[in-house]
C-alpha cells in the first residue's frame, strides 16, 4: 500500500471479550518484540497478541478501529494454541489486527511479523519479489517464540497454526508444503491478466523486477519451506496462484486449510487466486464472501480521516460493511482453527 498514505496511521497505531473455546472469557494483552535473523540480515519485528485478565486501554489516537489491549501485560495462565499470522504485500504486522487481537480475545496466542523490505516503511522493491523469504521469516520467529520465557511456557506445541492475508496467504500455503515454481510465475506475469496483477498498487513495477536473473539464482538456492510444526492454516485472498500450476506444486499440503476470498476482488482475483487454490489442494474449504467487496476488505477498518486519505485500502463499496465482513471471517477462523488444532 502507498507508503504515503500510510505511514502516519500506522506509526499511531504501533503505540474484549468472547470464548477460549467456548468456555473462558479473556481480554487481550498486547507486545512487542524485536527479533533479528542474523544468517539472513533480517530484523524482523513481531507484535504478538494473547490472552490477559489485564484491563484493556483504548488507543484514543489510533487512525484504526480496534479492540482495545493491554500493553506488556502477563499472560492469563495455562497454555494456548500459537497462530502465526504473515502481513500482505507492503503492509506490516498491524494492519490486519482485527484478526490477530480478535482471535486473541477467543484464547489462542497470535503473532504478526512485519516482513523485512516487504512493509509500508521499508519498502525495498526487490525484497517484494523474494516470496521465499517470508515462509522463513515465520518459521525463525516461532523458533524465537519457543525460546522466549516471557511466551514459550504458554505455546501449545501440539496446537500451532498459520494464516495470512494476499502474499501472507502464499506464505501460510508455502509453509503447509506448497511448493512454488517461479518460472511458471514470471511467464503467467507477461500474459494481459498476469500483466495486470503483478502491477499492484503498494510497489508500481514490481513486473521489472520477476525476470532478473539473480531473482532466478536466490530462488533455486531456497531452502525447503515447509514447517511441519503447522498443523492447520486460514488464508484471506491468498495471492500468486499461478506460481503453483499443477497439483503437483500442491501434493505436499496434507494439513487442512481453509480458504477465504472477496467476489470482488483486482489485485488477486478469485479465479486465478483463491479459487485456483481450493481446487487444487486436497485438503482445503473454500468460501467467497461479501459479493461487492474487494481485496483490502480484509484489512483493518479506518476512522473517516484515514478512510478519506486512502480509499482504495480503506473503503468499501456501498452496501459493504468491513466490519460485518471481519466478522464473519473471525468466526469461521475460530471453527476451523478450533476444529483443526484439538
Amino acid at each position: 500500500m502507498k507508503i504515503r498514505h500510510l505511514v502516519t496511521g500506522l506509526i499511531i497505531f504501533i503505540s474484549c471479550t468472547d470464548q477460549l473455546f467456548g468456555q473462558v472469557e479473556n481480554t487481550v494483552g498486547q507486545r512487542t518484540f524485536s527479533f533479528e535473523d542474523k544468517g539472513r540480515n533480517r530484523k524482523l519485528i513481531t507484535e504478538v497478541w494473547y490472552p490477559s485478565h489485564a484491563k484493556p486501554v483504548a488507543e484514543q489516537s489510533s487512525p484504526f478501529i480496534r479492540i482495545p489491549t493491554a500493553r506488556n501485560a502477563s499472560i492469563s495462565p495455562g497454555t494456548f494454541p500459537l497462530i502465526l499470522f504473515s502481513h500482505g504485500t507492503g503492509g506490516g504486522r498491524l494492519t490486519v489486527e482485527w484478526f490477530c487481537a480478535g482471535l486473541a480475545s477467543r484464547g489462542f496466542i497470535v503473532a504478526a511479523v512485519d516482513h523485512f523490505g516487504n512493509t509500508f516503511d521499508n519498502p525495498i522493491p526487490i525484497e517484494f519479489v523474494k516470496f521465499w523469504e517470508r515462509p522463513q521469516d515465520i518459521r525463525f520467529i516461532l523458533d524465537q517464540l519457543l525460546s522466549t520465557s516471557e511466551i514459550s511456557s504458554s505455546i501449545d506445541l501440539n496446537r500451532i497454526g498459520a494464516a495470512g492475508f494476499s502474499l501472507g496467504g502464499y506464505t501460510a500455503i508455502a509453509l503447509a508444503g506448497g511448493k512454488m515454481d517461479y518460472q511458471a510465475l514470471v511467464n503467467y506475469s507477461k500474459t494481459e491478466s498476469g500483466k495486470k496483477e503483478a502491477e499492484i498498487p503498494e510497489m508500481p513495477g514490481l513486473i521489472s523486477f520477476l525476470e532478473k536473473p539473480e531473482i532466478h539464482e536466490l530462488f533455486k538456492k531456497a531452502p525447503p519451506l515447509k514447517d511441519n510444526r503447522i498443523k492447520s492454516v486460514f488464508v484471506m485472498a491468498p495471492a500468486i496462484g499461478q506460481a503453483f500450476p499443477t497439483g503437483t506444486n500442491l501434493k505436499d499440503v496434507l494439513v487442512p486449510i481453509y480458504i477465504v476470498a472477496a467476489a470482488k476482488d483486482q489485485i488477486a482475483p478469485v479465479k486465478t487466486n483463491a479459487a485456483h487454490y481450493a481446487a487444487t489442494i486436497a485438503n482445503s474449504k473454500y468460501k467467497v464472501i461479501s459479493s461487492d467487496a474487494g481485496h483490502y476488505v480484509f484489512l483493518n477498518e479506518a476512522n473517516d480521516g484515514l478512510k478519506n486519505e486512502a480509499p482504495l485500502f480503506f473503503s468499501d463499496p456501498p452496501g459493504v460493511s468491513r466490519k460485518l465482513v471481519h466478522e464473519q471471517v473471525l468466526e469461521l477462523a475460530f471453527d476451523h482453527f478450533k476444529k483443526g488444532l484439538k
